[in-house]
């Protein structure tokens, strides 16, 4: 069975399919993830309007994503492997979003995304995207 899905993998075109998809589904799953570590409703602030919210989303988004590119990148991979790196590049970014949250003991970084703080809200995004790069050059 492998060797027909690797056989199927050496099409540019089935392989990019193949990356976009696990991506996608590891953008749902992750971003889960983070709707859980969070004491608000992500969705519900955005429909709102709360554009802090949508900024730390946003920064989500771009870091996930970048850290799968990197992932992709990675020479002499498997697509196997390649997303066993980009869950581990996912895990420290996590981790980077927990010790943001722990090293601001002055103000509480959900309570003020949630008050539609926007500088903390373009921090938090900044923080996630510029992660994203650091993890994604060690797994690359």
């Amino acid at each position: 069975m492998n060797g027909f899905i690797d056989q199927l993998l050496e099409n540019e075109y089935v392989e990019t399919f193949a990356y976009f998809s696990i991506t996608v589904l590891a953008l749902i799953v992750f971003l889960s993830i983070f709707e859980m570590v969070t004491r608000y409703d992500d969705w519900k602030e955005v429909k709102n309007g709360n554009v802090s919210v949508a900024m730390a989303i946003g920064g989500k988004i771009f870091g996930i994503c970048n850290i799968f590119r990197f992932a992709m990148l990675a020479e002499n991979d498997s697509i196997y492997q390649s997303m066993l790196r980009g869950a581990y590049g996912f895990a420290l970014l996590l981790a980077a979003y927990l010790i943001f949250e722990f090293m601001t003991p002055f103000f509480r970084i959900d309570e003020e995304i949630q008050k539609d703080n926007r500088a903390v809200g373009l921090l938090s995004m900044t923080i996630s995207v510029s992660m994203s790069f650091v993890i994604g050059a060690g797994l690359s």
